[in-house]
């Protein structure tokens, strides 16, 4: 039986007739012709290389071998009626969503939906793990996530998989963090901002380039090359190192920050940090997939 694949239907028939005992039975039970019934279990026992009906007076019955056979067909029938129902796009969702995301959106989209899901739907689980865009954009290629939730800024736009489905989470404006002793009087442009900083010392993201290739945009257009000091995925620890004097990076406008640190605006250009939901086509009807994002839509991350 080396290479064989089993047909299910012919399957189904072998079942049925280890239940009823007749090919005439089974023919009717499943609305074809005896000759049909007959001409395909012949083929399976053809398949798998041995016989699988013997004669028993003027009927048959299964020897040995289809008698094993059809119990197999027992679990392979439910196992394929158990999947069709999984991914029947009306089906009540169930299942393991493995999800990758930012640390931002771990906070404020995807432990929120943790929170509905076991008020709402307890037979939905999240596996969650946290990762920078590409190295969760990676994984949802290879099959390893489910979902990606990743960003990118307009500055520093993602060119996304044209096999990927996105679904926008909002956008965030971002600005430039400094200890507040070092906020100049007069804001300007994000030109005459950066300008004031040409001799600091930057820090960007250590495991993902689009805040660096933002910065880089805007100091090139402002006429330097930032001196890029320091790395940290954290926007905790971003904060720390600036409160600390060792430079000055990009953090969202309107957030907390601790006390000793400002955020100024950037405007012409500004920059914008995008979210998105990202799973791969095809796969967002599947319905634990699906009713997630659909309570993504509800969150827009600040």
């Amino acid at each position: 039986m080396n290479g064989t694949h089993l047909d299910p239907r012919r399957l189904e028939l072998l079942l049925e007739l280890s239940r009823l005992g007749s090919m005439r039975e089974v023919a009717d039970s499943l609305d074809v012709t005896t000759s049909t019934v007959s001409q395909q279990i012949a083929t399976l026992a053809r398949e798998v290389g041995t016989p699988l009906l013997e004669p028993d007076g003027r009927r048959v019955r299964l020897t040995p071998a289809g008698t094993r056979l059809a119990e197999h067909a027992v679990t392979v029938l439910a196992a394929l009626e158990a999947a069709r129902l999984d991914l029947d796009p009306a089906a009540t969702p169930a299942g393991t969503v493995r999800v990758g995301a930012f640390a931002t959106a771990v906070r404020q989209a995807v432990l929120p939906v943790v929170r509905t899901l076991a008020q709402e739907h307890p037979d939905v689980e999240l596996r969650i793990r946290e990762y920078e865009p590409a190295e969760a954009l990676d994984l949802l290629m290879a099959d390893h996530l489910d979902l990606a939730v990743t960003y990118d800024y307009d500055l520093a736009p993602t060119t996304f998989d044209r096999n990927v489905v996105i679904q926008p989470m909002g956008a965030a404006d971002w600005g430039l963090a400094m200890p507040s002793a070092q906020r100049p009087r007069r804001r300007g442009t994000a030109l005459e901002v950066f300008e004031r900083f040409a001799d600091a010392d930057w820090i960007v993201n250590s495991r993902n380039t689009a805040d660096e290739d933002a910065v880089r945009l805007i100091a090139s257009l402002a006429g330097f090359v930032p001196f890029v000091a320091h790395r940290a995925d954290s926007l905790e620890l971003v904060q720390d190192m600036v409160l600390a004097g060792l430079g000055v990076g990009l953090l969202p406008v309107g957030q907390p920050v601790q006390r000793g640190i400002s955020v100024i605006p950037l405007h012409d250009p500004g920059v914008t940090l995008r979210a998105y939901a990202v799973a791969r086509r095809g796969r967002t009807a599947w319905p634990p997939l699906a009713l997630v994002l659909r309570l993504l839509e509800g969150i827009t991350l600040r």
